[in-house]
């Protein structure tokens, strides 16, 4: 049956969104789901997840640092490195993404606000304004060390857990990653003449 509207020229109030919408939250962070269908405990996951979360904060500090550097970059190597960058700033988007994604499968929540990530990250802030290029190089190579030795901290406690998911995402999606993106930055270090006297 249809409803007769009066030609006003307003909306039907029940096509007008509601967007003030204000609630207490779901689940606190730091906070995993007691009961999942899932092998591994509350406790187990509820470790992962706080694990997870620091090198998913370490991620994102190191993806943000990566399009800085991008945008900063200056000098003879500035086409190549920045390229470079900002192929690492998008593998790099892939890699917070995985981890995210297994925060949440494991019942946290992850950490994802700006803020947040600045209080919780254990890479130091660069400036704000624009850095040398070997100074740009030895940031990142830094951050790469730290999120590479917790991958390695975090696969053997997964290891020892029966976190076999946990122990696959770091090694194969993120230590791996860095690893080789760590190598990349490493050989623009190297002191190399580009003409050769004779």
């Amino acid at each position: 049956m249809a409803i007769a509207l009066k030609k006003t020229g307003v909306a039907d109030p029940a096509a007008t969104p509601h967007w003030h919408a204000q609630a207490r939250e779901i689940q606190k962070f730091g906070t995993v789901i007691e009961d999942l269908p899932h092998a591994l405990n509350a406790k187990i996951r509820a470790d992962m997840v706080a694990q997870l979360n620091q090198l998913l904060a370490d991620s994102i500090s190191l993806r943000d640092m990566y399009k800085k550097h991008h945008w900063q970059v200056s000098g003879p190597t500035f086409y190549q490195l920045h390229l470079l960058f900002d192929k690492h700033f998008d593998e790099q988007v892939e890699i917070v993404d995985t981890i995210a994604e297994r925060v949440q499968l494991l019942g946290g929540v992850t950490v994802a606000m700006g803020g947040d990530v600045a209080e919780m990250t254990r890479i130091a802030r660069p400036p704000r304004g624009r850095e040398q290029v070997p100074v740009q190089i030895s940031r990142l190579l830094e951050a790469h060390k730290l999120i590479i030795k917790s991958c390695l901290d975090i696969s053997e406690a997964a290891d020892k857990a029966g976190d076999q998911g946990t122990n696959d995402l770091v090694v194969s999606d993120v230590l791996r990653p860095n690893e080789l993106q760590s190598w990349f930055l490493t050989e623009h270090l190297v002191e190399m003449p580009l003409v050769l006297e004779k």
